[in-house]
């Protein structure tokens, strides 16, 4: 029997189809309709700081973002800022400070609530069960998972530690299908901090071009870029469409404050009416605090870019100082991919390894398996904590790793 089927069966009044109460089904007898999206929990999610509490962690590694900022910090006042229902692509100031940034138009900027409900709206709105896309692999989950849930049929551009995480044009190609709606990157990426050169942006927007299906870019850490940034991909073609926010190099994720950009008109219409269906419109406050915030980004982000200088050098030297870890230098973003040398791995217990880290060490980091890579992969991210605590942490890495030695 289906859920819609026990229901009905179960909240008919005397032959009628009035309920007599909000009925719970028992458990194992709901099933969910095979064409319904199969969500599920996300381990990066089930496993993450403030799911396992704050207070078992004193160096915390597994954050991939700036340090979060506390509101008084700010120094923004609200004022008499109406609590009301606001224009539905987003506050226009807002739209108008990224979309300068960007080189779009304002109106080719869509506000939703973190770059999270950006990646779902897109996924959402251009795929269906059985459609084919291209996903970089190893990827943040819910480029992943998302089009999972609605039921499509992936190929994986998987990233390997030995070509130093790059993106070959050559393999993309060979991955797409007549069929394929969707290419899926992410610059700098996560969880490597590796960066592709524009040629390859623009190779990979010819790809979508001439197969006539949307790039999506993930640009959440565009602004942490170590080199000269790359061009904003949505403003280089109405096939790519472009997704970033405040959370990773601002230190905002508590604002909830993303976008999506695009510049093909039927599109945004699509991807508008699925935000209006799921949250009409996105929080005046977050977006106020958000506008205010990017108001002041020329005095900031040198301030931010220095704290990630700074704890990227000590990161690199942690690198250069031991012989058990090593990883691919990234070229932008707050985290790196360590592996522990295959020789190291082969002789060290890896789960006692996570366990002795956390429960003796109190040294938090984002396991291989968070991004379906083995377990001795590890992301570090090392723009989140003080210097003090990155050091210590780092340092945990080779007390713990010592400890679990086979």
């Amino acid at each position: 029997m289906s859920a819609t089927e026990w229901v009905v069966e179960h909240c008919r009044a005397d032959g009628g189809t009035t309920p007599r109460t909000a009925p719970v089904a028992p458990p194992g007898k709901v099933t969910i309709p095979s064409d319904a999206m199969h969500y599920r929990r996300m381990p990066i999610e089930i496993e993450s700081p403030e799911q396992l509490g704050y207070d078992r962690i004193a160096y915390n590694l597994a954050e991939s973002s700036c340090a979060d900022v506390r509101y008084r910090e700010l120094g923004i006042d609200l004022g008499d800022l109406i609590l009301a229902y606001q224009d539905h692509l987003g506050h226009p100031p807002l739209r108008a400070l990224i979309a300068a940034t960007a080189a779009v138009e304002p109106d080719e900027v869509l506000m939703t609530v973190g770059a999270a409900a950006a990646l779902f709206i897109i996924a959402t709105s251009l795929l269906k069960s059985g459609d084919h896309l291209v996903v970089v692999r190893p990827n943040y989950a819910t480029n992943l998972e998302t089009p999972r849930a609605i039921g499509c049929d992936i190929s994986y551009l998987d990233l390997r530690f030995e070509d130093g995480w790059d993106v070959s044009l050559s393999r993309l190609a060979d991955l797409l299908r007549p069929n394929t709606r969707l290419i899926s990157l992410t610059c700098p990426h996560n969880p490597t901090g590796a960066v592709f050169d524009e040629a390859t942006l623009r190779g990979a927007i010819a790809l979508a071009e001439r197969h006539g299906c949307h790039l999506l870019v993930d640009e959440t850490y565009g602004e942490m870029t170590f080199g000269t940034r790359l061009p904003c991909a949505a403003a280089c073609s109405p096939a790519a469409i472009s997704v970033s926010s405040l959370s990773k190099t601002y230190g905002l994720p508590g604002l909830r404050s993303g976008w999506l950009i695009c510049r093909d008109p039927a599109l945004r219409e699509i991807f508008l009416a699925a935000k209006e269906q799921i949250f009409i419109c996105t929080s005046v406050i977050d977006e106020e605090i958000a506008f205010q915030a990017l108001q002041r980004r020329d005095r900031w982000l040198p301030q931010i870019k220095e704290h990630i200088g700074a704890a990227f050098r000590v990161t690199r030297d942690f690198i250069a100082g031991q012989e058990d870890f090593e990883w691919v230098e990234p070229r932008g973003g707050v985290v790196g991919f360590f592996r522990m040398r295959h020789e190291i791995a082969g002789r060290t217990d890896v789960d006692r390894f996570y366990q002795i880290l956390l429960d003796r060490y109190r040294t938090l980091v984002g396991p291989g398996h968070w991004f379906e890579q083995p377990r001795h992969y590890m992301r570090i991210g090392y723009g989140w904590p003080t210097l003090d605590e990155l050091t210590k942490g780092l340092q945990s890495l080779t007390a713990a790793l010592a400890d679990a030695r086979k």
